[in-house]
């Protein structure tokens, strides 16, 4: 695993977040370092595919990175899925989950697809995934795009979003930002490393309240939606069909 170090150096302040060759060969780093809870946020993605498969569905991850949610899944679902679609807009994040998953040999085979997740379709789905996904489609279309996974999610069926979350209280935000900011510096992130990545995300990243998605959700026509995991602002939420 490479060491992220992409904001360990002065950057142009204008310069956006990409998902560049440079962040695909430190990204699980990233992840493992950026994230509170990832590690067993993949666990329990695991966990739920084992309870929610079903003989002959596909599973679909949007947004897929470097396949470590996909992975996680297909150890769930076993032998139960037809196929697991894992969709990434980055070239640079399908070509190194090629490598990742080339040496792995399971009964439900996962299937790259380089492609806007707004472009796929969806259907005949057990679960979709969309880990730390939808925070980075443009909050104008969040609405079109959770109505089409809720359309191609087989009665039952079971959305698992992860997001980054903001708080609508000044007090319980700062706190918030502030416990996270002191996660990345006790991972070995410097206070520059913070900031400029802070900043490479503006208008890239664009958060929302845990309020605005249950109420997204709710009205997409979701029976059960619910809060299981929570660091921080790092938020996770089961919404079942």
């Amino acid at each position: 695993m490479k060491k992220d170090q992409i904001f360990s150096r002065p950057l142009p302040k204008s310069k956006p977040f990409i998902f560049d060759n440079k962040v695909a060969e430190v990204f699980e780093d990233m992840l493992l370092r950026s994230v509170p809870g990832y590690a067993d946020n993949l666990k329990m993605i695991e966990m739920f595919a084992g309870y929610f498969a079903r003989e002959q569905a596909d599973y679909y991850d949007l947004g897929s990175s470097l396949c470590a949610a996909s992975i996680a899944l297909q150890k769930g679902v076993k032998n139960k899925g037809r196929c697991i679609y894992a969709i990434d807009n980055s070239p640079a994040m399908i070509r190194r989950s090629r490598h990742i998953i080339s040496g792995i040999n399971a009964a439900t085979p996962i299937r790259l697809i380089c492609a806007d997740i707004q472009d796929v379709k969806i259907k005949n789905a057990a679960i979709v995934l969309m880990n730390y996904t939808l925070q980075f489609i443009h909050p104008d279309l969040r609405d079109a795009l959770l109505r089409r996974v809720y359309e191609g999610l087989l009665p039952g069926g079971l959305l698992l979003l992860s997001e980054k979350m903001v708080f609508e209280q000044p007090a319980e935000s700062e706190f918030q930002n502030n416990w996270y900011w002191t996660f990345k510096k006790f991972n070995g992130y410097s206070r520059m490393e913070i900031s400029q990545k802070r900043n490479a995300l503006e208008n890239v990243l664009i958060p929302e309240t845990w309020q605005t998605h249950k109420q997204r959700l709710t009205e997409t026509g979701f029976k059960e939606v619910y809060i299981w995991q929570r660091f921080f602002n790092f938020t996770s939420v089961f919404a079942k069909k």
